[in-house]
């Protein structure tokens, strides 16, 4: 995940890591010495602003991201399972069928193409010798 955020831009994973930056300026009319406070808005320079923006980016491609990465890992996972599919002992060929249409239509669905061939060697070579 670091180097994907590190990708988009250096400061986020630096935001992310230290906390949001706040801009802020020294009061010196505190009756107990000098204080630090929250910029105005107004008085913010241009480096606030692009450091606020940085802090505000990973807010705005969360979700994007989030989906992206939970789509990687689906991937990951329904390819494994495929590679690894066989058929259960004591398990009918309709049910079989049914899991693996199941794996196959949920790749499908995240970019992954098969020839019709590969599937069928697939199912033939997964069947028991029974």
């Amino acid at each position: 995940m670091q180097i994907f955020i590190e990708a988009i831009d250096l400061n986020i994973w630096e935001a992310i890591e230290i906390g949001p930056y706040v801009p802020t300026i020294v009061d010196g009319s505190s009756t107990s010495g000098s204080t630090t406070i929250e910029k105005p808005r107004d008085k913010w320079s241009e480096e606030d602003r692009r450091r606020i923006q940085t802090v505000q980016m990973p807010r705005r491609c969360g979700t994007h991201f989030n989906s992206h990465m939970r789509a990687q890992l689906m991937l990951r996972d329904l390819t494994y399972e495929y590679e690894l599919f066989r058929m259960k002992t004591n398990e009918n060929i309709q049910d079989m069928q049914k899991r693996f249409t199941h794996i196959v239509n949920h790749l499908v669905s995240l970019g992954k193409t098969f020839p019709n061939e590969d599937l069928i060697n697939k199912v033939l070579r997964c069947l028991n010798r029974e």
